[in-house]
């Protein structure tokens, strides 16, 4: 006999929505008259749609990869195993101070549900205490800021927190412009009063009355959140502090990369042209429209009410001794479980990639921390901790949390140029540096992709790169070398390969390699032939390499696998 069921939760964040959990919320509803509550993302990505069934007993029970069809609505309702999904979450780590704790748990949009939750208990602790004990708390935590730079958060508020009685300007930024990177989306969509209470906390322990959100416009779903729960701010008069009200924009952005840079940012935001400026004076000096003005991330200001509600001391149990507390991670590639992952600090890269992301390590090559500006770091050094300083030494970074692992199928010449080809494309133009040397790296990576490379061609690539991190204005263009230099320093043998031999290893260098036909295996069904979309394929099943553009749509549709890539000039 099943178990009587209590509410059904259902994950209707954007990753849930776009697998079909609106069809899936809507046949749920048609068929039964039990409590559906709509949550955030638990980070489970690889199995969305998901939906969570609590019992009347208190357990409980995961339902994954759901479709709108009454099998699977049927599975959830009779709790039969044929959509039972078992979270995976790798090694268990000792009881973490979660900032994603709520998400996935609570109604995003309820703010009776994060209050019953510990909601705004931090606001309240903070405003029982003089702003600069609060200074002093979020100093004594150890959080480093999450954004990508790792500057000590508790000393940047002091910074403004020092500035005289003027309009002091607070901003949130939450542009996210790392592709693959969804840690701030996802805390925004599922826990946005999180996000705000840590920004009223700033703003009262710094004095700052205008407050900013800088998000980009392609995240509707987290921008309809934010804008419900500062309306219940608003309601609930949480806004006004200490007898002043504070103001609470949103500044949609336009998606320009560079505008995750606070001094580009900063233009954007007064309306002008997103390019970075030089330093100093620095943004706590002289900010938006002169003011005095601090920027933090959401995944900082995430943490912010955990550490005044739970303790500075409690918070900086966890993690290393130059970096506290747990990390946002957006895991993607080559593995079993891609999503949303948060881990202590200290943690090792073999532990995100094996135990948590289900990789496997006989085909795995490499992992690239800190999105499309950071650094591939070799199996070899996968025992090394994840935190600021030790992926540093690497010539890698944290960066925001993107972590992209690739599998020993995947060219790293290649990974290489695909990254140059959007940091070069994402530059503002202002400084020389960015603007013309990110180009030359990536037009010297891609004539080495088609088999045109010179040997000269990669002493200049470590010389213009060192050049770039050393002269660019602002971080994108000082980062934005680190794929190349990087691959470089671990993988130089594949760069040789390209320029000295003419031979992609990985074959996916599609100037490199040739399309071949394996008559012996072929069984004349013709698929190739039909879907080639250069018909680049004879009659007699034979493959002209001077058509053919090496998309892969023959090698797909082979059902006898007897089309494959090889080297070029290569006939078997």
């Amino acid at each position: 006999m099943s178990k009587s069921i209590e509410k059904i939760r259902l994950g209707m964040a954007s990753c849930g929505i776009a697998a079909g959990a609106t069809a899936v919320l809507e046949l749920l509803k048609a068929k039964t008259d039990l409590p559906i509550e709509e949550t955030g993302c638990i980070g489970h990505c690889y199995a969305e749609p998901i939906a969570e069934v609590i019992y009347t007993d208190g357990s409980s029970q995961y339902f994954g990869n759901l479709k709108a069809e009454d099998a699977y609505i049927d599975s959830i309702l009779n709790g039969t195993d044929f959509a039972k999904f078992n979270i995976h979450e790798g090694r268990k780590s000792k009881e973490l101070v979660k900032v994603l704790a709520l998400a996935g748990k609570i109604n995003p949009v309820s703010f009776e549900d994060y209050c019953a939750n510990g909601g705004y208990e931090g606001l309240k602790k903070a405003l029982s205490m003089k702003p600069e004990d609060v200074v002093n708390e979020v100093k004594l935590s150890g959080l480093r800021g999450r954004g990508g730079g790792g500057f000590p958060t508790g000393m940047k508020w002091s910074f403004l927190a020092a500035k005289p009685n003027a309009e002091k300007i607070l901003i949130c930024n939450a542009d996210e412009g790392d592709p693959g990177a969804f840690m701030d989306r996802s805390l925004m969509e599922s826990v946005p009063h999180q996000m705000l209470e840590g920004m009223l906390i700033a703003a009262y322990a710094t004095g700052a009355t205008k407050l900013f959100i800088y998000c980009r416009a392609e995240y509707p779903l987290a921008i309809k959140h934010l804008k419900i729960a500062i309306a219940q701010i608003y309601e609930h008069k949480l806004n006004v502090v200490n007898k002043k009200e504070l103001e609470i924009i949103i500044k949609e952005g336009a998606g320009a990369f560079v505008c995750g840079e606070e001094t580009a940012l900063i233009h954007s935001l007064e309306g002008k042209r997103g390019t970075p400026r030089f330093r100093p004076p620095f943004p706590t000096d002289s900010g938006w429209m002169g003011h005095p003005t601090m920027i933090n991330n959401v995944e900082t200001f995430g943490n912010v009410p955990l550490i005044l509600r739970e303790g500075a001391a409690k918070y900086a149990s966890v993690g290393t001794e130059g970096s506290k507390g747990t990390k946002l991670f957006a895991l993607a590639g080559d593995l079993k479980y891609p999503g949303l992952v948060e881990v202590p600090m200290g943690i090792t890269l073999a532990e995100i990639v094996f135990d948590i992301g289900g990789a496997d390590p006989a085909k795995v090559k490499a992992v690239q921390t800190g999105g499309p500006s950071g650094g591939c770091i070799p199996i070899e050094l996968f025992n090394t901790p994840v935190d600021y300083d030790s992926l540093k030494t690497l010539g890698a970074i944290m960066g925001s949390g993107g972590m992209i692992v690739i599998s020993d199928e995947r060219c790293m010449v290649e990974t290489a140029r695909y990254f140059l080809d959007f940091t070069h494309r994402e530059s503002c133009g202002k400084c020389t540096f960015c603007r013309v040397g990110t180009k030359r790296m990536f037009e010297t990576l891609t004539r080495i992709t088609e088999g045109n490379g010179e040997e000269a061609d990669l002493d200049f690539l470590v010389d213009l790169g060192n050049k770039v991190k050393k002269g660019a204005l602002c971080g994108l263009g000082q980062t934005a070398p680190n794929p190349v230099l990087a691959t470089m320093r671990y993988f130089r043998n594949e760069y040789e390969d390209h320029v000295i031999n003419k031979q992609c290893k990985a074959l996916k260098c599609t100037s490199l390699v040739d399309v071949f036909l394996d008559q012996s295996k072929c069984v004349k069904c013709k698929l190739c032939i039909k879907n080639c979309p250069v018909q680049a394929i004879s009659d007699d099943f034979v493959v002209d390499t001077a058509k053919c553009t090496k998309c892969n749509s023959c090698i797909d549709m082979c059902p006898k696998k007897a089309i494959r890539r090889v080297p070029k000039g290569q006939k078997n």
